[in-house]
């Protein structure tokens, strides 16, 4: 058995589920963060867990270029190199190879690039991506695509289509089955209803444990990211998880997740949290503005995190200002505890038959 997957309560579109791994079970809707290099920045493995996460997202790319995958595999996999008890989910690297642009060189059997840390020259192929995502030990893997820029032509986008669904199929047919893990195909297409549908018939025929939403949080903005997926989710299947991948704001979120979505990852809560900006169920707020300085209160006192229930405004201000990683620290695990909550809250909401009233509540709220 790979890892399973149930579907506890519905609510419109909405799912409450639960994704069940070799390295525990993740309640659903779930938001994932980032360890793209092992680590979730300015937080330790500990600090993350006392958000609630159960599951965080490391990089195939990163992680192949340093330490290394061998290395890695040597030193008993990607869970315990980094302290790591609870799932893992790695991307496949192809976005991150896509973003070199002039670096890499795109062909049927993959991709090869060079190292933006040193110019090494390394080939990246289906294959090759889903073994050193074995050698991480990765609860969920997934098939290595090829992401186009929101300003490519149609024909672009559906050549690079194309060759996401054949590199899919290679993807899939390298997987090794083992219990608690599993494999995710990634749906692509751009903002082209006819081939994120042909795309995602593709991806059903060749039969992945879970289904992914590439390509959207381009620059595309909320409204056609939601029209995607309006006609996308639909077409999934519906005992299988649905991940939305590089995504997003705090109402990306609730509007994903009324539309069926089950996963996300982003990096905006942790990148944030290193630029003084807290997310609140108020809305957001910038740590280094001086009308910060004086105030006694806590950032959010709905919220439970060290960085509310320990500190206030005044002193979070003076760390921002003085650039001290405590600061970083304090935020970041605000940041990722208020995305946690957010989940919780909208899981309940599902339970209760009342997600399209949280919604509306969250978006007068912001």
């Amino acid at each position: 058995m790979t890892i399973g997957f149930e579907v506890l309560a519905r609510d419109g579109k909405a799912r409450r589920g639960r994704l069940t791994t070799a390295h525990g079970e993740v309640d659903t809707p779930v938001f994932m963060p980032l360890a793209t290099t092992g680590t979730v920045k300015a937080m330790t493995p500990e600090g993350v867990a006392a958000t609630s996460a159960r599951i965080v997202l490391g990089n195939t790319y990163h992680l192949m270029l340093r330490p290394g995958a061998d290395r890695i595999y040597a030193l008993g996999g990607l869970h315990r190199f980094m302290n790591w008890p609870y799932a893992i989910l790695t991307d496949s690297g192809g976005f991150q190879v896509m973003s070199l642009a002039a670096r890499r060189t795109i062909t049927e059997t993959g991709v090869t690039f060079r190292s933006h840390l040193d110019g090494s020259l390394y080939q990246l192929t289906p294959e090759r991506s889903v073994e050193i995502q074995h050698q991480l030990g990765a609860d969920v893997t997934m098939a290595l695509d090829e992401c186009t820029l929101y300003q490519s032509s149609r024909e672009a986008v559906a050549s690079s289509t194309e060759l996401t669904m054949r590199w899919a199929e290679r993807s899939r047919r390298a997987f090794v089955e083992r219990a608690g893990h599993g494999v995710f195909g990634i749906v692509q297409g751009g903002v082209h209803p006819d081939l994120r549908l042909r795309a995602t018939e593709r991806l059903i025929d060749i039969g992945f444990d879970g289904y992914a939403v590439g390509g959207l949080a381009v620059g595309e903005g909320q409204a056609t990211m939601f029209a995607v997926l309006d006609v996308t989710v639909p077409a999934l299947p519906n005992d299988r998880p649905r991940y939305l991948m590089g995504v997003g704001k705090p109402a990306d979120l609730v509007g994903a997740v009324l539309r069926g979505i089950d996963m996300f990852d982003c990096v905006l809560p942790t990148r944030s949290g290193r630029t003084a900006q807290a997310f609140t169920a108020r809305g957001t707020v910038n740590l280094r503005n001086a009308r910060h300085a004086d105030d006694p209160a806590p950032l959010d006192p709905e919220c439970r995190c060290p960085a509310c229930t320990g500190y206030s405004r005044a002193y979070l201000h003076h760390l921002c200002r003085s650039g001290e990683i405590l600061g970083s620290m304090l935020l970041t695990a605000h940041n990722l505890r208020y995305y946690a909550d957010l989940m919780a809250a909208m899981r309940a909401a599902i339970e209760a038959g009342s997600l399209a009233d949280f919604a509306a509540a969250f978006e007068s709220s912001q």
